[in-house]
């Protein structure tokens, strides 16, 4: 299961910190440190969430 995880997490990751970064540009932050720090928000939420969907398909 901890390689399905790993798995879905690089594709998790990449969608969530996507979906932060443009949620931060269309606000009209258009900096390094909100970018930066809705890219390392959506990694950190991508953990328990990729492990939640492993668990639901495993």
């Amino acid at each position: 299961m901890l390689r399905l995880a790993a798995v879905l997490f690089l594709l998790i990751s990449a969608t969530l910190m996507g979906i932060g970064i443009v949620a931060v540009l269309v606000a009209g932050y258009g900096t390094t440190v909100p970018i930066l720090a809705a890219a390392a928000v959506g990694f950190v939420i991508a953990l328990p969430v990729s492990w939640k969907v492993a668990r639901a398909i495993y």
